[in-house]
């Protein structure tokens, strides 16, 4: 049971620590200065091909006939 205790102690203040500190890191890395830019066209991907379907690309197997 001392496995157990100490492996509990550490969850209940370490890691809540660790893992508080991992969140808010990747939340200054999304929002940090200059990468509107870099997102820019990731967030345009569901829109790419509103109005007709995307062009077959040469290297998709699937495409050939």
């Amino acid at each position: 049971m001392e496995r157990y205790t100490f492996l509990r102690a550490f969850a209940d203040s370490w890691m809540l620590i660790v893992l508080f500190a991992f969140f808010v890191g990747v939340c200054f890395w999304v929002f940090r200065r200059g990468s509107k830019k870099s997102y820019d066209e990731q967030s345009k991907i569901p829109f790419r091909h509103e109005d007709k379907p995307a062009p077959p690309r040469a290297d998709d197997p699937s495409e050939e006939e």
